[in-house]
């Protein structure tokens, strides 16, 4: 019978020094952007161009994603319709 006890315990894994929280990006590329809220690619595109908070940089899209939260905060449904 194995004793479970005595078995080394599962360290957590913490990050590499270079990883950054992907709430602490002020730009996020398109995919990036779409997982961190979400929703499929093609609609954050399309949200991100409708809240103008999209900055090209030679042949790479940002979207800022301050604007593009206060945009979605447009969206809110009231709790109590």
């Amino acid at each position: 019978m194995v004793d479970f006890d005595s078995l080394p315990k599962n360290k957590e894994k913490k990050p590499f020094g270079n990883e950054v929280k992907i709430t602490d990006k002020k730009y996020v590329r398109y995919k990036e952007g779409a997982e961190r809220y979400s929703m499929g690619l093609h609609t954050f595109q399309e949200l991100a161009k409708e809240a103008n908070a999209i900055y090209r940089v030679r042949k790479i899209v940002l979207v800022n994603t301050e604007i593009f939260e206060e945009f979605l905060e447009t969206f809110k449904e009231d709790q109590w319709k």
